[in-house]
């Protein structure tokens, strides 16, 4: 059901931005329940893409392909949560889109969404945003062993270190991601 209180009825196509793993496992539970599934992905050999009924191969901010995943959705999710929200934004103006565009906004960024999740009551472990060398220099040991990642972008790979000392995190202070300075 969505927002609006519409029922989407199996024979419907349900559309998905992001083509991964994530995207594969949607795609194939929507299938088995009757649904038909468009994909944009811009990977011509993206799992989703792969075995869904329509793959849009284009960017996520291409306008020609959200007007063709618009076109052929009733509604559109979002496998990951790093799909331009503005992406959500044009999408949610023609068809029920969720998660929301503001939503998703918050799960791009790291401090934004411990925020939200400390406004919301949820606990969250020990953190603390480093954006300056000052507040780099006033995390001490406290947080250590730890690990640092961006706020935006790099869960698994890019732009996360493992931490051991305060010597390697000190000695990271000139690395531009070290002071968020990198996406």
């Amino acid at each position: 059901m969505t927002a609006t209180g519409k029922t989407i009825l199996p024979g419907a196509t349900l559309g998905v931005m992001g083509g991964g793993q994530l995207g594969r496992m949607f795609v194939q539970a929507a299938q088995s329940m009757g649904y038909f599934t468009a994909v944009l992905d811009p990977d011509p050999t993206s799992p989703a893409g792969l075995v869904a009924h329509y793959h849009i191969e284009a960017g996520y901010l291409d306008e020609p392909g959200l007007a063709q995943l618009m076109q052929r959705s009733e509604a559109i999710t979002t496998e990951f949560e790093n799909v331009p929200a503005g992406a959500l934004v044009t999408l949610g103006a023609h068809r029920p889109v969720a998660p929301a565009a503001d939503a998703v906004a918050v799960c791009q960024d790291r401090a934004k969404e411990k925020a939200q999740f400390r406004r919301c009551g949820v606990p969250c472990a020990p953190h603390a945003v480093i954006e300056t060398a000052a507040q780099l220099d006033a995390v001490g040991d406290r947080l250590l062993p730890g690990i640092l990642k961006t706020a935006r972008m790099g869960y698994d790979g890019p732009y996360v270190a493992g931490l051991v000392t305060l010597s390697t995190l000190l000695g990271m202070a000139s690395l531009p991601f070290a002071l968020g300075l990198m996406p």
